[in-house]
């Protein structure tokens, strides 16, 4: 039994050796844990603010980003609608350019055909003159004793004229 019941002697040497080793320990190595636990500590907790302080401006990109994002599309949006106007204007003009023309070239077709239609009766009016005098000619030129030798003789000119 004596192994399982430790001597008084045993105790007290036991207890010294604890209390001088608690007392080395407290001198010399407990001052350099607990530092090193404080330096570590301290790292940690700056790596943590760090990590909000850079959460924070990830955050801060984040929303500058998507503002620039947000301009660039209306700056799109705007460019896109000032393109669409210009084309609409330029085939409107483009539009109005050849409406103009078209009524330029039908008002100049007119007038061309007016110009040829009026050379045309002009003529036909002198050749019929001309007729006319040609048949007078020929007519008081026959002196005829009777009317209806006389009638049969223009009607006779008139049905030649209108042969040739």
């Amino acid at each position: 039994m004596e192994l399982l019941s430790p001597g008084l002697g045993l105790i007290i040497w036991n207890l010294v050796a604890f209390l001088v080793l608690v007392w080395l320990l407290k001198k010399f190595a407990w001052k350099p844990i607990l530092r090193s636990l404080n330096d570590r500590e301290a790292k940690i907790a700056d790596s943590i603010a760090t990590a909000d302080r850079v959460k924070a401006e990830m955050a801060q990109l984040q929303s500058e980003n998507e503002a620039l994002l947000a301009q660039a599309r209306e700056e799109r949006a705007q460019l896109l609608k000032e393109a669409k106007e210009t084309r609409d204007r330029m085939v409107n003009e483009a539009k109005n350019k050849a409406k103009e023309e078209a009524n330029r070239i039908v008002a100049d077709a007119q007038i061309a055909i007016n110009n040829q239609k009026m050379a045309a009766l002009t003529e036909v009016k002198n050749q019929v003159g001309t007729l006319v005098l040609e048949v007078t000619e020929k007519v008081l030129r026959r002196e005829l004793s009777n009317k209806k030798e006389h009638e049969d003789y223009i009607n006779h000119l008139i049905a030649d004229s209108l042969k040739l």
